[in-house]
C-alpha cells in the first residue's frame, strides 16, 4: 500500500512538472504563442512592404514619364490633379446622387 501511494505521488509530481513545463513553453516571454504572434506580424509587415514597393515603382514610372515631358501625361496630370483646362474649353461637372 505504501508503495502504491508513493507511486501515485511520484506520478502526480511528474504530471504536474510536465504540465507546468508545457504551460511554460507556451506562454513564457519566448514561448510558442509569442512566436506565432510575431510570425504573423512579420508576414503582415512583409505584405505592407511589398505594397509600398509596388506603389513606389508606380510613382517612379509616373515621375519618369513627366521628366521625359510626354505631353499626354502632362495634360492628364494637369487636368486630374490641378483641374486645369484648355483655353475656350468648358468644364462640365457631373454630380452623383
Amino acid at each position: 500500500m505504501a508503495i502504491q501511494k508513493s507511486r501515485k505521488f511520484i506520478l502526480i509530481i511528474i504530471g504536474t512538472i510536465f504540465f507546468a513545463g508545457i504551460i511554460f513553453l507556451l506562454f513564457n516571454e519566448y514561448g510558442i504563442v509569442k512566436y506565432i504572434k510575431l510570425n504573423n506580424q512579420v508576414k503582415e509587415l512583409s505584405k505592407q512592404i511589398h505594397e509600398v514597393e509596388r506603389e513606389n515603382k508606380r510613382l517612379q514610372a509616373e515621375i519618369d514619364s513627366l521628366e521625359k515631358k510626354v505631353p499626354a501625361k502632362i495634360e492628364e496630370v494637369a487636368r486630374e490633379k490641378y483641374n486645369m483646362k484648355r483655353p475656350g474649353e468648358k468644364k462640365i461637372v457631373v454630380e452623383e446622387k
